[in-house]
């Protein structure tokens, strides 16, 4: 009896596995050098995945349930063992559990600025973080890239080998998006939800995890386009760009002589016939004026001459004559309270354009 329980102490006979960690991706049975018998039992719990390995090749995937180890539910494994007559012997192969549940608040968050492309702002550098969900789905895939042969893998092991991987994932995702630099910067709790469709694919197919949430808690962009986003928001808060040049000049003159009610409404009449005068000199942006010697539109259609091409302006000359900042014509071309045209990333506003404007 003796020599019997040696022996039979010397085969595994009962493979499962219970985690009492909550912190555990995978974990390899300890086999202590042991072979496993014919007929052993395998125990999977509900959220785990036990997978076969042998000589570094993956066999056969059990889900939850109980099994009892045969030739027939392991046909992968007795192809790399090489069993011509199916399993009569004990054999050495490696177990490992897989956590397929749902690892929730794991953090993000880039160490070095990112750089993303924007039609307003050329190349913009930026910071963020955040955090995710994630689940194992592909468990192979999963062992392979990430955990490797880690007798026990842990959380902390995976947010320190992840992280890089994330905001590699996260900064592909962005430029795939297209994703305005002011919306990134100003909407950045909807950004998340936006970039989750494309940041799955390739954590899933690069290293078998699916996120199930990926949370941007805060960007920083540089000052520039921080400026633009507080130029944006002041106009939302006046109402519409004619409002909201008036409101700038009153501003820009409430800082010189004449200050109250009374003289600051006088100071805006003024800034606004001298904003006309000086567009006047320009080139009859009005059309009140025409220069001597140099015959009027009107005049020249009715002499049947051909029609003069419009004058363009750049948004860096509309943003001097009416004495505000680039970044508020851009914006205000964009939401189409100045009529221009687009070609390419560059806007071109006529002289007509600007003068509906000011009459509007």
């Amino acid at each position: 009896m003796a020599i019997l329980d040696f022996i039979s102490k010397q085969f595994i006979d009962i493979i499962q596995w219970t985690d009492d960690s909550r912190d555990t991706l995978s974990y390899r049975f300890p086999d202590e050098d042991k072979e496993i018998k014919r007929g052993a039992q395998l125990i999977v719990r509900e959220s785990q995945i036990a997978q076969f390995v042998y000589l570094g090749q993956f066999g056969d995937t059990f889900g939850p349930g109980k099994y009892t180890l045969t030739t027939d539910n392991i046909p992968i494994l007795s192809d790399l063992q090489g069993w011509k007559y199916g399993l009569e012997s004990p054999f050495k192969a490696d177990v490992y559990y897989v956590l397929t549940r749902l690892f929730t608040g794991n953090k993000w968050g880039t160490a070095n600025p990112v750089m993303m492309r924007d039609q307003d702002f050329g190349v913009v550098r930026l910071r963020a973080f955040g955090i995710y969900d994630f689940k194992i789905v592909e468990p192979k895939l999963f062992l392979k890239e990430v955990a490797g042969t880690d007798d026990h893998f842990r959380l902390d092991e995976f947010n320190d080998t992840m992280r890089s991987r994330i905001v590699s994932v996260f900064s592909e995702a962005l430029a795939a998006s297209k994703i305005p630099a002011l919306d990134v910067a100003a909407r950045y709790a909807e950004l998340g939800e936006a970039l989750l469709p494309l940041i799955n694919p390739q954590t899933t197919s690069k290293y078998g995890l699916e996120v199930t949430s990926f949370i941007v808690e805060n960007v920083s962009v540089p000052p520039e386009v921080e400026q633009a986003i507080d130029k944006r928001s002041s106009m939302a808060a006046v109402g519409n760009l004619n409002d909201y040049v008036k409101f700038q000049m009153a501003q820009g003159m409430e800082k010189g002589d004449g200050g109250g009610v009374g003289g600051m409404a006088a100071q805006m009449a003024v800034g606004v016939a001298m904003a006309q005068q000086m567009m006047n000199q320009t080139g009859g942006i009005l059309g009140a004026q025409a220069t001597p010697g140099i015959q009027a539109p009107g005049a020249a259609a009715a002499a049947g001459a051909p029609a003069a091409a419009p004058e363009l302006f750049t948004p860096a000359q509309v943003a001097k004559l009416l004495g505000v900042g680039e970044a508020d014509v851009l914006a205000s071309l964009e939401a189409g309270d100045i009529k221009g045209k687009k070609i390419g990333t560059q806007w071109r506003v006529t002289k007509a354009a600007v003068d509906q404007f000011l009459h509007s």
